[in-house]
C-alpha cells in the first residue's frame, strides 16, 4: 500500500479483540476525514476493524502481509 502523506497509522498487532476495534474508533474520532493505516495479525481482528470501519462510512482496502498479518488502508468516503 502506498503511503504518499503522512496518514495516521494505528499497530494493533499483538492485541485481541476489543483492543484493536476500540484503538482504531479512537484513531477515527480523533482524525476525521484522513486516512488510516491499521496493522493487525488475526482474521477476526481484520474483519472486525472492517466492520467498525464502513459503518463509519470509511472504504477498507485490504493487503495480507504474511500469515494472518494484514495491512488495512482505511479511507473516508466523499459524501
Amino acid at each position: 500500500m502506498k503511503k504518499g502523506r503522512a496518514m495516521v497509522e494505528v499497530d494493533v498487532r499483538g492485541f485481541s479483540c476489543p483492543i484493536p476495534v476500540v484503538r482504531t474508533k479512537k484513531a477515527i474520532d480523533a482524525n476525521p476525514n484522513q486516512p488510516i493505516v491499521v496493522l493487525v495479525e488475526t482474521a477476526v481482528s481484520k474483519e472486525n476493524v472492517s466492520r467498525l470501519a464502513r459503518s463509519k462510512g470509511y472504504s477498507v482496502q485490504i493487503e495480507q502481509v504474511v500469515g494472518d498479518e494484514y495491512h488495512l488502508l482505511l479511507t473516508p468516503l466523499m459524501k
